[in-house]
């Protein structure tokens, strides 16, 4: 049995999966209440599912891009069940757990968040032959940018806001297909699913070294420094 964790943003998803067959799934909102949320919320789902921590064989854990503080949460909590229970560890893109479920169109798929200072992040992938292929790698961009380079129909998904999604409308007209938020929910199944995959290929990733994957380097404000006042 494997257990994958996404806490890349306010929405937050966690599911028990077998061989990629999803057995249970918890997908909530949680509104920078990742730390408090994620393990009562894991404890849930074991006991929904009626299995204990350490049945686990596998870990998956989106990577990012996403919040700084809600990485964080996600990625530590899977180091320590896979250092914890001596399991593979595997990290997932967020933008590809995204983008997954509108594999089997065949099309492009480009997954978008906002990344704030009028830039996206966003990626590009498409399923052919039954093949999942990554044609671009995630990184930040203008809107402006990413649509100059759309040529064909292409399905824009993720969590995109909603300014982002009309202008996409506006500049590329009947080529983008933009379905309903709702739709383009993110769910833990499948970064699962995606896990699966690259387990069956024999991949995975250290836990002493696997980290968020910050598009941008998160803005640290340092502390003032204190001047001594002459007396």
């Amino acid at each position: 049995m494997d257990l994958a964790i996404d806490t890349s943003s306010n929405i937050a998803s966690i599911a028990l999966s077998h061989k990629g067959e999803i057995l249970t799934e918890l997908t909530w909102q949680s509104v920078q209440k990742h730390t408090v949320e994620l393990m009562p919320n894991l404890a849930y789902l074991f006991h929904q599912a009626k299995v204990e921590p350490n049945s686990i064989e596998a870990i998956a854990v989106a990577k990012g891009p996403g919040s700084f503080n809600g990485l964080r949460v996600g990625i530590s909590v899977a180091k320590g069940l896979a250092f914890s229970l001596n399991i593979p560890l595997l990290g997932i893109s967020t933008l590809e757990a995204e983008a997954y479920p509108f594999a089997y169109t065949e099309l492009p798929l480009c997954p978008i968040h906002g990344a704030g200072r009028e830039e996206i992040a966003t990626a590009l992938y498409q399923q052919k032959d039954n093949e999942w292929h990554c044609l671009e790698k995630e990184h930040l961009t203008t809107v402006e940018a990413l649509c100059q380079g759309i040529k064909q129909e292409t399905i824009f998904c993720g969590e995109i806001p909603p300014e982002i999604a009309n202008e996409i409308r506006r500049n590329l007209g009947r080529q983008a297909i933009i379905p309903q938020a709702y739709i383009r929910l993110r769910r833990a199944g499948f970064l699962a699913i995606l896990a699966w995959q690259r387990l069956n290929r024999g991949e995975r990733d250290d836990p002493a070294t696997l980290q968020p994957l910050y598009l941008r380097p998160p803005h640290i404000t340092k502390p003032k420094e204190k001047h001594s006042v002459s007396p």
